[in-house]
C-alpha cells in the first residue's frame, strides 16, 4: 500500500501536475519544497507521538489509512476544487502526513516484531518487506498506464482498505524498550545513529533526483514516451527480484561490503546514461536493470541497518524512524528546490521542443549528479563502525 502511493507521488507527480493541471515547474518546485519541509519537520513529532502509550497503535494506523485514501482520491481521482495550486497544497498535506504516519508505524512495528532475533532477523524481515514493497511499486507503475489516474485512484482506495484490515491484528506495543522514554534525544545522542541518518540523507539524494526526473528524461531526452511504463517495470522488477538476495548476502557477508557493492553497481549503471542518444531503448533498459538491482540493496540494507542500531541500543522505533523519514523527505525537498527551478532556468519545457542546452541540463541532473552523490554515500558507508553488530 505504501509503495503503491510512492510511485505516483515521486515519479508521476511532476509531469501530471505540469501537464494535466497546468502548473509551472517553478511553482511546483516551490509547492513541493513547502510541503516537504512541513512533511519532514513533522516526522520526528509523529514518531514521538506514536511512541506514547496513551493511544493504541492501531488507532493511529486507522487515522493514517483514512487520510491516505482520501488524499489520494482528491489528487488523482477528482478535478481540483477551486484554485488548482491551493487544492494541490491541501491534498498533498493530507497525503504526506498520512504517508509519514503509516511509514513510521510500519517500520517501528518491524523493530518490535524481530527484536529478539538479532541482525539476521532484521535482514530476513527486510527482504520480505521490500519484496512486498516492489509488488506495490509494480502495480502503481502498470495500472496508471492501463486505467488512467482516476481508475488507479479507485483501485488504490480499495487497496488501502484491504491493507488496513490485514494489518489490524498485528499492531502492538509489545517489545517496546522498557524504562523512561528518551525519544529523539537518545537517538541523536548516538554517534552511530547520527552517522546512519547522514548516510540515509546523502544516499536518498540520487534516488530523489532520478525519480523526479525519470519521465522527463525518458519522454523528452530519449523520445521514448511509449516505453516509460516498460522501463519502470524493468527497473522495479529488478529491484524486487534482488531484494531477498541482497538480504541473504548481508546475513552471510555483513551489510557493509554488500551495500558498497550495490552502490558501485548503481554508479556503473548510470555512468553511460549521459552518452545515450535519442531512441536508445536497449541501452536505457540495461541501465534500468542495473540501477534496479542496486536499488534493491538500498531498500533492504539501509532500513535494516538502522533497525539493527535501534534494537542494539534499545532505542524507540517510532522516534528513530521518525528521524529516518525526516532525512529521506529532506532529500526530496532539496531536489525539488534545486533541480526543478534549475531545469526551468535552463529553458527546459516538458512535452515541448527543447534546446540542446536544456536537454544537457536534464542529463546533468538525471545522470551525472546522482553518480557524484552516490560516491559521497559510499564514503559514509566506509565510515560505519566495524564492531557494530550486523555491519
Amino acid at each position: 500500500m505504501l509503495a503503491a502511493a510512492g510511485v505516483p507521488l515521486y515519479i508521476h507527480l511532476p509531469r501530471y501536475v505540469t501537464v494535466e493541471m497546468g502548473i509551472s515547474l517553478s511553482t511546483l518546485g516551490a509547492v513541493l519544497l513547502g510541503i516537504r519541509i512541513m512533511d519532514f519537520a513533522q516526522d520526528p513529532a509523529l514518531g514521538w507521538l506514536t511512541d506514547r502509550p496513551g493511544v493504541p497503535v492501531g488507532v493511529w494506523a486507522a487515522i493514517g489509512s483514512v487520510g491516505l485514501a482520501a488524499g489520494f482520491w482528491g489528487l488523482f481521482g477528482m478535478a481540483p476544487i477551486g484554485a488548482p495550486v491551493l487544492w494541490l497544497v491541501a491534498v498533498l498535506v493530507v497525503i504526506f502526513t498520512s504517508y509519514s504516519l503509516l511509514t513510521i508505524l510500519f517500520y517501528a512495528q518491524g523493530v518490535r516484531l524481530v527484536q529478539a532475533g538479532g541482525a539476521g532477523a532484521h535482514y530476513r524481515l527486510a527482504g520480505a518487506r521490500e519484496a512486498g514493497t516492489v509488488v506495490g511499486i509494480l502495480l502503481a507503475a502498470i495500472l496508471p498506464q492501463v486505467m488512467g489516474y482516476r481508475g488507479f485512484a479507485g483501485v488504490y482506495v480499495a487497496v488501502v482498505l484491504l491493507a488496513a484490515l490485514a494489518m489490524s491484528r498485528l499492531w502492538s506495543r509489545e517489545g517496546t524498550p522498557e524504562g523512561p522514554s528518551l525519544g529523539l534525544k537518545a537517538v541523536l545522542a548516538s554517534g552511530r545513529m547520527r552517522l546512519l541518518l547522514a548516510l540515509g540523507l546523502v544516499n536518498a539524494l540520487p534516488v530523489a533526483a532520478t525519480s523526479t526526473l525519470f519521465l522527463f528524461f525518458v519522454e523528452d531526452r530519449l523520445q521514448l514516451a511509449g516505453l516509460a511504463g516498460f522501463f519502470l517495470l524493468t527497473f522495479f522488477a529488478a529491484a524486487g527480484i534482488s531484494a531477498p538476495l541482497w538480504a541473504r548476502m548481508a546475513r552471510g557477508w555483513g551489510a557493509k561490503p554488500v551495500l558498497l557493492g550495490g552502490m558501485s553497481l548503481a554508479i556503473v549503471s548510470f555512468a553511460g546514461v549521459a552518452g545515450l542518444s535519442e531512441g536508445a531503448a536497449m541501452g536505457f533498459a540495461a541501465v534500468c536493470v542495473g540501477s534496479g538491482l542496486a536499488l534493491g540493496a538500498d531498500m533492504v540494507l539501509l532500513p535494516a541497518l538502522f533497525a539493527v542500531g535501534l534494537d542494539e541500543e534499545r532505542l524507540e522505533g517510532g522516534a528513530g524512524f521518525g528521524l529516518w523519514s525526516l532525512v529521506t523527505k529532506l532529500s526530496l525537498a532539496l531536489v525539488a528546490a534545486v533541480l526543478l527551478p534549475f531545469l526551468e532556468m535552463s529553458g527546459f519545457k516538458p512535452g515541448e521542443e527543447n534546446s540542446t542546452e536544456a536537454l544537457r541540463a536534464l542529463t546533468l541532473g538525471y545522470a551525472v549528479l546522482p553518480c557524484l552523490l552516490k560516491i559521497a554515500a559510499m564514503a559514509l558507508v566506509l565510515a560505519l563502525p566495524r564492531k557494530a553488530r550486523g555491519v
